[in-house]
């Protein structure tokens, strides 16, 4: 039903106004009396429940980052039975992100185009959000994505990831380092195994207690990805993401003109799925089997996350799959994974 009503209706509306006008759906449903509701409908089976990163996570499949850039949605989420949910990107500065429009859907891929350009509240006021969550919600495993300011310059990027670590990490289960975005400039350069290396290290640091992770990017060379999850083995890195979007446009079925008039950015959803897999399998050959691997890219449906967990995946993420398959997408994929 729901699929029907986005093409029918849904699709009709800008992108990034029908996200917001979710996110408070979303939000309602988290508060009570609905969140009890919801929970009743969509609280996973505890044979779905994970270990991972010391933490306990009530299901292996989660919501990807992007999506709740500012912790405003965390309860509704976790109410429609999502086993984590990774807010972000943030950034110690508040920042309003590229210009609008800046969010294309890809319907006939079911895929999106995104260039928001970390468009966030800024470290200080979520963290004043996480703090009230803390209180309210504290069974909730929340990850927080932190990427660099735009104001900031590529070569002072680690004195502002640790501002950011030094200021989350208290309030966050686990952190995760964004150095893979195509929407900030200069951001992927980051990648650099000599440029990364201090980076995490610094980071790591700031971050105490609290697990890291770094996020890579799918359009690397596979030997960088190597390399990168040596490097997160090397510096005491509790996990790593793979991955972030794509900047490749390529195997899309929506016409050409559409696709160039979206223009720059990174493409998520359905067409992300080998790539995602090549990379997952590609860091669990590096890693140690006790390592994280939070897989994120392509999955839809029940069947593409036991794919993941087959291939090494600790954990799964979402998001783009999401607005094309509807509120109760959580709650499908659980399911399903019951009895896998």
């Amino acid at each position: 039903m729901y699929p029907l009503l986005f093409r029918a209706v849904l699709s009709r509306f800008d992108p990034e106004f029908a996200h917001h006008a979710g996110m408070a759906v979303i939000r309602v449903l988290g508060r009570p009396p609905f969140s009890w509701a919801t929970r009743a409908m969509t609280k996973p089976d505890p044979s779905l429940r994970v270990d991972a990163l010391g933490l306990s996570f009530p299901s292996p499949f989660g919501v990807a980052a992007g999506f709740d850039k500012n912790a405003v949605g965390v309860r509704g989420l976790a109410a429609l039975g999502f086993g984590h949910v990774e807010i972000g990107t943030v950034t110690a500065v508040p920042q309003e992100g590229n210009p609008k429009p800046r969010l294309f859907r890809l319907i006939e891929d079911r895929a999106v185009i995104n260039r928001m350009g970390f468009n966030n509240e800024g470290a200080d006021a979520v963290a004043r959000r996480l703090a009230k969550l803390r209180r309210g919600a504290p069974d909730t495993v929340i990850g927080v994505n932190i990427g660099k300011s735009r104001v900031v310059e590529v070569h002072e990027a680690t004195a502002d990831y640790v501002a950011s670590a030094t200021r989350l990490a208290p309030l966050a289960d686990y952190l995760a380092v964004n150095v893979s975005s195509p929407n900030t400039p200069g951001l992927r350069g980051l990648q650099a195994v000599e440029t990364l290396a201090p980076l995490l290290r610094a980071v790591r640091a700031a971050s105490g207690s609290t697990p890291l992770l770094v996020k890579i990017a799918p359009d690397l060379p596979d030997e960088e990805i190597s390399a990168i999850a040596q490097l997160a083995v090397d510096e005491g890195l509790a996990g790593i993401i793979a991955h972030n979007t794509t900047i490749s446009r390529d195997g899309l079925s929506t016409d050409s003109a559409t696709v160039e008039a979206a223009g720059a950015g990174g493409l998520s959803g359905a067409p992300l799925k080998e790539r995602s897999l090549q990379v997952l399998r590609l860091v669990r050959t590096v890693v140690p089997s006790d390592f994280c691997v939070i897989a994120v890219g392509g999955v839809e449906t029940p069947s593409d996350v036991k794919e993941r967990l087959a291939a090494g995946a600790t954990l799964v993420q979402g998001y783009t799959a999401f607005l094309y398959r509807g509120p109760f997408w959580g709650r499908e994929i659980n399911r399903g994974l019951v009895g896998r």
